[in-house]
């Protein structure tokens, strides 16, 4: 699979929050759209450093599409319109102010340990999903 062709979802591997949440866009990626790095891993971490993203400033889900990167409700918005179902409807929501987007954005994220739990590793994807991940 050719991660050029793909919009790719970065993530912190340890956050259970994060994962449930890769694993709710992968069942509903129904365009194979996506791909997916954690940020811990290698990939992730050159992604990173070629798009001069400070990981341990950005406590964020980073969607990388085009050469350009999104973080926080943009991501979290722009990952919408391309699900199945409803979801694309959530998009509207990009009109918003930034700052009230990112402000509930944040809440979650920093509360997302507290409320959903970590790991102490990165999950391993299912065999069938391995295609999914760089």
């Amino acid at each position: 699979m050719n991660s050029e062709k793909h919009k790719i979802i970065l993530f912190d591997g340890v956050c259970n929050l994060c994962n449930s949440s890769v694993l709710f866009v992968i069942k509903r990626d129904n365009n194979n759209v996506f791909q997916f790095a954690s940020l811990q891993s290698e990939f992730g971490q050159l992604m990173a450093k070629k798009y001069t993203i400070d990981i341990s400033e950005i406590d964020s889900i980073i969607l990388l599409d085009d050469d350009k990167f999104y973080t926080k409700s943009s991501a979290v918005l722009r990952i919408s319109k391309f699900l199945s179902g409803a979801y694309p409807l959530f998009y509207m929501f990009i009109v918003l102010p930034k700052s009230l987007r990112n402000w509930v954005y944040d809440f979650i994220a920093k509360n997302r340990y507290r409320w959903f739990g970590k790991r102490d590793s990165c999950m391993i994807p299912a065999k069938e999903l391995m295609h999914k991940f760089l």
